[in-house]
């Protein structure tokens, strides 16, 4: 295939017709149906398609990181979407909704007070992207935040969210160990995790007082 032909397979929101949105529930969060059709590869355009999607806004996810000591700093609470697994308590970074008007950083820098008790410093954007596509409009954007994790500790989260959440402080090493052996169940963890790995030497440098 030529670099023309991958040309013509470079579609944007332009070559998607939307004929229809319809909510079916509203709440904490939204579920709709949308009526649709798109461009296809070959030329053309598709039967008109029907799908149910969970609309539950965006959201930001922060690795806390303190470069003088190379430890994370990781949280630990009940996850409903963990209910029937065999542990409902997930090991995750830190993360939060967006609210209307908010900007990720400005996110990611509360929720980290909020849930670990720590001041971020400094902010890395690792990369943002959508945890589940298929049926949910979330996307996610993922940082690494410069701490000094020396007060990181204890039981922290909103009493009025129902939150109970367990600050741990690791070494970077133990947490990507933490990684291979599964331990981690959640994607932005795991992202997360996996690129301080590969980059924790010129983050370190960069991050030198």
């Amino acid at each position: 295939m030529s670099h023309n032909d991958d040309q013509q397979h470079e579609f944007t929101s332009q070559d998607v017709e939307i004929l229809s949105k319809e909510t079916l529930f509203s709440g904490f969060f939204n579920m709709v149906k949308y009526r649709f059709r798109h461009k296809l590869f070959q030329g053309g355009w598709s039967d008109v398609i029907e799908r149910e999607m969970f609309e539950r806004g965006n959201a930001a996810a922060v690795l806390p990181y303190d470069p003088v000591n190379d430890k994370v700093v990781l949280v630990e609470q009940i996850r409903v979407g963990a209910l029937t697994d065999s542990n409902p308590w997930q090991f995750e970074i830190v993360a939060g909704m967006i609210d209307c008007g908010e900007c990720s950083e400005t996110v990611v820098r509360r929720e980290a007070i909020e849930e670990a008790n720590v001041s971020i410093s400094d902010l890395l954007k690792v990369t943002s992207y959508y945890p589940s596509s298929g049926g949910c409009s979330e996307r996610l954007d993922i940082y690494i935040g410069k701490i000094d994790a020396s007060n990181a500790n204890g039981i922290h989260g909103l009493d009025y969210e129902g939150e109970d959440i367990k600050v741990h402080v690791v070494s970077r090493e133990t947490a990507y160990q933490w990684v291979v052996d599964g331990k981690f169940e959640n994607g932005a963890s795991i992202i997360a995790l996996q690129w301080l790995q590969l980059n924790y030497q010129s983050v370190r440098e960069q991050w030198q007082d």
